[in-house]
């Protein structure tokens, strides 16, 4: 009884901690950023994926590093969410098990 109890915690804190970073995902940018040369100058680009096509969008002349830190989270919050998802995937699986007499 006991360990059930601590595997239900478990679960529902994983549950929220997965709440929480998809909503830390939601504001920020996905894709990468790209810096094109025209005309001798450079400008830089959000690339991303939207279906199957690529889309870029204008970011300005200057090297936009904030983007770049808001892309290195988002990376890092993925990676977060994947280990996230495969501990609650493990949590359900080891609620649902019987033990055998």
């Amino acid at each position: 009884m006991v360990l059930k109890g601590i595997l239900k915690e478990s679960k529902d804190y994983y549950l929220q901690l997965e709440k929480k970073i998809r909503a830390r995902l939601e504001g920020l940018p996905k894709g990468s950023v790209k810096k094109r040369k025209i005309g001798g100058k450079s400008y830089y680009y959000l690339q991303n994926r939207k279906g199957a096509k690529v889309v870029h969008k204008y970011l300005g002349k200057n090297e936009p590093k904030e983007i770049r830190v808001k892309i290195g989270e988002r990376a890092k919050l993925s990676t977060e969410l994947k280990k996230t998802k495969e501990m609650i995937r493990i949590l359900i699986r080891a609620e649902g098990r019987k033990r055998r007499k």
